[in-house]
């Protein structure tokens, strides 16, 4: 991998490091010899970062070369955001008390130095910051007031602003981050990596913990490195060739954010942003498989000017859906008009738009796995023991209807077929497409994205061979962006 220190001005950083290549702003955005250049880390440490600065620009193009800038735009706007204070504060609050609880001052300063403290004394602190915050110089005050520790400010910092005698700490600590995250100036023989995001604190994750394994065990026997990377190590990704989201997606959630960073920076991605966005809200999935013509059940866009529309239209029972709900939340089954005034008008406060349908009794749901526009798995996902919904929620208690796996052969060629249909609608990714069949009448009822890949669920039919297939779909597309399709 190529690495350049991007600078205002050569004399910011007059530090040797091996492998590390200085490079004037000017020179990096106006040479067009640098947007030739393939599997490069730029480290962004010119004076300012403000908007429309040259700073600024340095990692605008660099994301639009695929080169993997630090910081990257996304976290220059942070950097700026009036709440930034606020928010880094709220996220990291304990973690600030316990570092200062035996600081006999009032007021802390911190110079962190690519997630190092120069001082050597918050380390962890320090890389936490470094972590959220995506930027090589960072300063931070911290004051105590009523016996408690808060920030007060948070800035990125300019290598001009420097005490001198700080640039040789400097230059170890950038020396000690390119160690530690396996940046190397040679790649020819570097195993392709795959970043498994997922989140273990969350109980509702598309993967336990044996298909994780099992995912990583693939990646290894397809002569790729698998690493399993957390929201807090979200930076870590664009080291590697290839982003898998093993968390649950939704836009207003990292997960977006971090699919957008990965694809700017060169990255092979599943879940894309694009299939985020499309398969988490359900009007636009409604409208979408309606004007290509894929069945679904009988429905209505609700709005408040035609909520008593709804009965006329669907009749009783009927189903209200919130766009962005996941996992069975923010469905409700509706079994009275009093019941229906109420519900839509919790949901209308949400969102302007509510998709109700007709209710369908099955016995289970079909659900199709497509990766790479074909069919990869056949499941029946069935009901929750008395309930109308796979996953039943109550009282902080969720129980779930058993999975159970079938050949794709065993599925009905009409199911297998409309899933297909209705999957390539949104992209060339990984989509769960969930179906109800009811006598010959077969309907989409939505498209997920980042698929439930369970083991002793999904994989029950293919076993080891399932993780392998979608592996093996990520080795293919990184071959094929090094130019090396047949690979």
């Amino acid at each position: 991998m190529n690495i350049l220190f991007v600078v205002s001005q050569p004399q910011d950083w007059p530090n040797d490091i091996p492998g590390v290549t200085v490079v004037p702003a000017h020179t990096y955005l106006l040479d067009p010899a640098y947007g030739d250049i393939h599997s490069t880390k730029v480290f962004n440490l010119c004076r300012s970062w403000r908007y429309q600065s040259e700073g600024y620009y340095v990692s605008l193009l660099a994301e639009a070369r695929g080169h993997q800038p630090l910081p990257d735009v996304e976290a220059m706007k942070d950097l700026q955001s009036d709440t930034l204070v606020q928010d880094i504060g709220e996220r990291l609050g304990n973690l600030i008390d316990c570092a200062f609880a035996r600081t006999e001052e009032d007021v802390v300063d911190l110079n962190i130095y690519f997630g190092q403290d120069a001082d050597g004394l918050h380390p962890h602190l320090c890389e936490q910051l470094f972590r959220l915050l995506r930027a090589p110089v960072l300063h931070a005050r911290f004051e105590r007031l009523d016996n408690a520790w808060r920030l007060c400010s948070m800035v990125g910092g300019s290598l001009r602003d420097m005490p001198p005698h700080h640039r040789e700490l400097a230059a170890q600590a950038a020396s000690l981050h390119l160690k530690e995250h396996k940046i190397r100036t040679d790649t020819s023989a570097r195993q392709p990596a795959v970043a498994i995001l997922h989140d273990a604190a969350r109980a509702e994750a598309p993967s336990n913990p044996d298909a994780m394994r099992k995912f990583c065990e693939a990646a290894e026997l397809l002569g790729m490195e698998a690493r399993l990377v957390g929201p807090g190590d979200a930076g870590r990704i664009a080291e590697c060739d290839a982003l898998f989201i093993r968390d649950t997606t939704n836009v207003d959630h990292y997960t977006y954010r971090v699919s957008r960073q990965a694809a700017s920076a060169g990255l092979v991605v599943i879940d894309d942003a694009d299939s985020i966005l499309r398969c988490t809200n359900k009007i636009y999935l409604n409208e979408l498989l309606t004007r290509h013509h894929i069945p679904t059940p009988k429905h209505m866009v609700v709005h408040k000017d035609n909520v008593d529309q709804i009965v006329p239209t669907l009749g009783l029972p009927c189903i209200l859906k919130q766009p962005d709900g996941a996992f069975s939340l923010g469905v409700v089954k509706i079994e009275s008009g009093e019941e229906l005034v109420a519900r839509v008008s919790e949901l209308l406060q949400q969102s302007e738009l509510v998709l109700a349908q007709e209710y369908l009794p099955t016995e289970f749901d079909w659900r199709i796995g497509v990766l790479d526009r074909r069919p990869l798995f056949v499941c029946k996902y069935y009901m929750a023991p008395g309930h109308w919904q796979i996953i039943k929620h109550e009282h902080q208690r969720t129980s779930e209807g058993r999975t159970e796996a079938l050949s794709i052969g065993e599925a009905p060629d009409d199911v297998v077929k409309i899933a297909v249909q209705a999957a390539n609608l949104i992209g060339d990714g990984f989509y769960g497409v969930d179906l109800k069949q009811v006598g010959n009448q077969v309907v989409v009822i939505e498209i997920n994205d980042n698929p439930n890949v369970d083991a002793g669920n999904e994989d029950a039919v293919l076993g080891d061979a399932l993780y392998r297939e979608i592996m093996g779909v990520f080795r293919k597309r990184i071959e094929a962006r090094k130019g090396n399709p047949n690979s």
